[in-house]
């Protein structure tokens, strides 16, 4: 991020804040944008923000984490278990970290060589120990993954994480209830059950990009552009005609446009996709906005709910569109269900905005991408219903 010394820069914070997550010193949701004190940190070193279901996260450039809001399950791995207001260090960690991913109460952190140390509740084995420990306020290394770790994912309460070889580990027993709908208890293939690191099967190795999760499903995007699809599919978010994707299946790239997928990103129920061209698709559950797209997309919510190819149009949510005004996006952020994205020098929201979370002063859910006015973002992020944004006092220069 390339930046003259003479710029200003702020961390704005709105959102829901039940717990401090805003890290603005108070507990009181916030409509529009507000800076947050960042007096811990210089705040033009923040690299990576990342929210969970009530807490939130800022990685440096030089590895250090800062984390403030819900610490109940000791999801910001501090040691204790106290809900913080205002960002503050982690200072337990003795490894460099490059990207954190935040679950409902956990977190998994990626460090920079390639270990995974989690942290928060492993009430379903989300943190990868195994299950004799509850909840974990220490950050504690993966230890049954044994090769480099390139990408990890936190969904509601599953995670994933995918190596430097190209092997797919995924542990929690977030998906067991989805899975037990389809399969008889024991017959639930086991990466659904495990409590520790499990490979996901069906994925020949192949060059990773990411991997990244929803509430119940899972996505992975291989270096080619391939984009593989496994879990819950109650509201078409894996555009499958099944309501539960056991074993990955490829998002056809007819429904892209033909186009390699370059990044992907998941909400709850919903999935966004950007293609080499800079074209970006979203695809799953729409009733909140989280589509950005109007019409039948968002108005069959009850029907994809049932029956995510039922009669009656449902399927064109189901089914990747794209969305123009996004094109060219150079970042976006999924909550879990509202976006973020960086297009040119604006920064536009869209989707659930019961909280405030989509920065308009409103608490009116916004069905399109629209812009949040006097910000210039170098870097976003999103918790379940909070935003995140690094910004410029000014426009950045071209």
């Amino acid at each position: 991020m390339e930046t003259s010394s003479a710029e200003k820069f702020c961390l704005q914070t709105w959102g829901a804040n039940s717990y401090g997550q805003l890290g603005q010193g108070h507990v009181e949701d916030q409509s529009l944008p507000q800076p947050a004190p960042t007096t811990a940190f210089q705040v033009q070193a923040a690299r990576t923000l990342s929210g969970g279901g009530g807490h939130s996260m800022v990685v440096t450039g030089n590895g250090e984490v800062f984390v403030c809001g819900q610490n109940n399950k000791g999801q910001l791995g501090l040691g204790h278990t106290l809900d913080v207001y205002t960002l503050e260090l982690c200072p337990s960690l003795r490894q460099k970290i490059t990207n954190v991913s935040c679950g409902w109460d956990f977190t998994l952190l990626l460090s920079d060589i390639g270990q995974v140390l989690a942290c928060g509740s492993n009430a379903f084995g989300q943190l990868g120990i195994g299950e004799t420990v509850q909840l974990s306020a220490n950050c504690l290394i993966v230890q049954s993954i044994k090769e480099p770790v390139v990408s990890t994912a936190a969904g509601l309460r599953h995670s994933l994480a995918v190596t430097v070889s190209g092997s797919v580990y995924q542990w929690g027993t977030g998906l067991c209830s989805h899975a037990k709908r389809v399969f008889t208890i024991s017959a639930v293939p086991s990466h659904f059950s495990s409590k520790l690191p499990c490979l996901v099967p069906g994925l020949a190795k192949t060059c990773p990009r990411m991997v990244t999760a929803g509430m119940a499903h899972c996505l992975y995007l291989t270096e080619d552009g391939d984009v593989f699809m496994w879990g819950s599919n109650k509201h078409g978010q894996l555009t499958s005609s099944e309501p539960f994707v056991s074993s990955p299946i490829s998002l056809k790239c007819c429904h892209l446009g033909g186009e390699k997928v370059t990044n992907v990103w998941s909400g709850w129920t919903h999935n966004v996709a950007q293609t080499e061209s800079g074209r970006v698709f979203t695809w799953g559950r729409g009733n909140y906005g989280q589509l950005g797209r109007t019409g039948s997309a968002n108005q069959n919510s009850e029907l994809l709910s049932h029956d995510p190819m039922a009669e009656g149009g449902s399927q064109e949510a189901c089914l990747p569109a794209e969305v123009k005004v996004l094109r060219g996006a150079t970042q976006i952020a999924c909550g879990s269900e509202h976006n973020l994205a960086i297009v040119g020098s604006c920064l536009l929201s869209w989707g659930w905005n019961e909280h405030g979370m989509c920065g308009d002063g409103s608490h009116t859910d916004v069905l399109q991408p629209r812009l949040i006015p006097g910000l210039h973002p170098l870097l976003i992020g999103c918790g379940a219903g909070h935003s995140l944004a690094l910004c410029t006092a000014t426009a950045p220069s071209q």
